[in-house]
């Protein structure tokens, strides 16, 4: 039976030495601290948790093939240098039924090295295409030594902490979160209030899906439709934050519908709670289908800016005014969210 460790994979980004690829990494061509686009490493992300996902199924299954389900997190840890290599490191952390959850650090290799980011993927193993598709079992792992049992763990904790933040999501106010949602409202009705309203801060567009973007047959690429709600959420962060949003977290990514060629896509993010320093950005992207007889919420995604300097130290943002029951429970989630701890530490 192979282990977590038999899985892994690596691959490093040349940034250092080729100059193509380095700018097409670039946020802006002139110097700046953390100048590389996350979006552009979200691809390379969700190209090698499916890689290392196919090679394990694929000893089982040869025509099998892997999809993303979601991203459970990723955590940004440290800064970027566009002038640096980058190197992902993979491995199974954990084997299901038909889906396995891909860790991948993230670093810049030498002296010094640098922890770059912590990412968690849940892959799901397929065979056939469209409608006659189905999962297969995954064969299971063996965790022998005490760093893999760690990582099994925390797997499955993830998912049971998801299931109980899909559970509070449900639970009405508290008193201490009442009183809160009450005082954002009474604010409102203030002479004179120039408050920031949730309902304005919004931005959206709309995309068609062409075979350029295709991945497994019929199906455009995950990594593409990510890199495409992350940026325009960067976006909408910057009606909030006075100076420069940066990403701190992925906080979950769901899968829900395949977007398949010729799909029309809407994308439309919203600044759904600010804390002192950050900004909670969702993202949905619905697929209409080109005949315009089926339509779908494909992805949702959830975000978190921190508001910086030129050096990256954390900068105040304003405070944000839900106004309707939609956007006070949407405040009330990520505020929630906020303040809870850390998932399973895995940050360290």
């Amino acid at each position: 039976m192979a282990r977590p460790i038999d899985t892994a994979c690596h691959r490093t980004i040349p940034l250092s030495t080729d100059a193509d690829l380095r700018r097409s990494y670039m946020v802006v061509n002139e110097p700046l601290v953390g100048n590389v686009r996350f979006g552009r490493l979200l691809e390379d992300l969700d190209k090698m948790a499916e890689d290392t996902a196919l090679n394990y199924v694929c000893q089982t299954y040869p025509e099998a093939r892997v999809v993303t389900a979601a991203i459970d997190e990723i955590m940004i840890m440290g800064a970027a240098d566009v002038n640096r290599d980058i190197v992902l490191h993979a491995r199974i952390n954990h084997v299901g039924r038909t889906s396995m959850e891909v860790g991948i650090r993230v670093e810049h290799p030498g002296d010094p090295g640098v922890y770059i980011a912590s990412c968690f993927f849940t892959m799901v193993a397929r065979l056939g295409v469209g409608d006659d598709s189905k999962s297969v079992t995954i064969p299971p792992l063996d965790y022998h030594d005490e760093l893999e049992k760690k990582h099994y763990e925390n797997a499955i904790a993830s998912r049971k902490d998801y299931r109980s933040q899909q559970d509070a999501a449900q639970e009405p106010p508290s008193r201490e979160e009442y009183e809160l949602l009450t005082k954002l409202h009474k604010a409102q009705d203030e002479p004179g209030f120039k408050g920031l309203l949730s309902g304005k801060l919004v931005a959206d567009s709309w995309e068609r899906m062409y075979p350029a973007k295709e991945n497994v047959p019929t199906t455009i690429f995950g990594g593409y439709l990510m890199r495409r709600a992350y940026e325009l959420s960067s976006i909408c962060a910057e009606l909030v934050a006075p100076n420069r949003p940066v990403i701190v977290a992925v906080n979950r990514v769901n899968f829900f519908h395949p977007v398949r060629l010729g799909d029309k896509l809407h994308y439309t993010c919203r600044v759904v709670y600010t804390g002192k320093t950050s900004i909670s950005v969702e993202a949905n992207i619905r697929r209409i289908s080109r005949d315009r007889t089926s339509e779908a919420l494909s992805n949702s995604c959830l975000f978190t800016f921190v508001n910086v300097d030129d050096h990256l130290n954390p900068l105040p943002v304003p405070t944000i005014y839900p106004t309707t029951y939609a956007e006070d429970a949407l405040y009330l989630q990520a505020y929630r969210r906020s303040k809870s701890p850390r998932r399973h530490q895995r940050k360290k």
